[in-house]
């Protein structure tokens, strides 16, 4: 992977990390354009770094104010909404990496992604609930709707968004979780790819490529972060559903004419 193909992906993964549209899936296609598809898991995981550092760079104050308070309320739900997430990922970790480098189901998943976000959209404004307002029952629904994104083009955002509204929060409340969410989700993906790298299982891909991809996922990631905020306050998710509708209808025409 040279540097303009790693700038690319950063670019893809720091877009469609918060916006709900499935980085995953995104990256899956990126990669597939460059001939990287072997690249899989370890080089996505990778990519999240960047927006990881975005999020937190996004909600400072709210990170550290868990930090002062791990076991508070917030620290509780994050726990609780963040378990079903790791039990999906530890359970089906090896499935994950060949639909991953396949791509074979990634159609149907945007198609599905889409189906979520028009259903959610209708909930916006009947939400009344802040974070500190959710039972550790919206905190576990919120989670395993974060748990079926592990899925490559299921997006996060838009699962976790979507079962927030459903659950009666206001959008930006929604929205606070989710990113919040999204912390121990990617740092925990981080870790594990991490300790591959260091036993060799890895893929090799050059530092410097993984660097600069890296960056421009974090910058990208930030400005998605925010923008998002503003869709959600004051515009409509059925835009991205009719994308992500497009996109896997897309791909399914070209995986059925065995061009993909």
């Amino acid at each position: 992977m040279n540097w303009l193909e790693a700038m690319v992906l950063g670019i893809i993964q720091g877009l469609t990390e918060f916006l709900p549209v499935s980085s995953t899936g995104h990256l899956y296609l990126g990669r597939h354009l460059f001939g990287l598809d072997s690249a899989g898991l370890f080089l996505d995981t990778i990519l999240h770094l960047g927006t990881l550092a975005a999020v937190i760079t996004v909600y400072g104050d709210e990170i550290a104010a868990i930090c002062r308070k791990p076991l508070g309320k917030t620290g509780r739900l994050l726990i609780v909404g963040t378990i079903p997430a790791v039990v999906a990922g530890i359970t089906w970790e090896d499935m994950l990496e060949t639909i991953s480098q396949t791509g074979v189901t990634i159609g149907w998943e945007f198609l599905i992604t889409g189906a979520v976000l028009y259903g959610a959209d209708r909930m916006k404004a009947d939400g009344h609930k802040g974070v500190d307002d959710l039972t550790y029952t919206d905190a576990l629904w919120i989670g395993l709707a974060q748990s079926a994104a592990i899925l490559p083009a299921v997006s996060r955002s838009g699962m976790t968004i979507a079962a927030a509204l459903w659950r009666n929060m206001r959008t930006s409340a929604a929205a606070t979780y989710s990113f919040l969410l999204s912390i121990p989700a990617i740092g925990g993906g981080v870790l594990l790819q991490g300790a591959k790298l260091l036993d060799g299982r890895a893929e090799h891909i050059p530092l410097s490529s993984l660097l600069i991809g890296t960056a421009m996922a974090g910058i990208c990631g930030y400005v998605a972060v925010r923008w998002m905020v503003r869709i959600l306050s004051r515009g409509s998710l059925k835009g991205f559903a009719w994308y992500v509708w497009v996109l896997g209808s897309l791909i399914l025409i070209i995986q059925w004419s065995g061009l993909f």
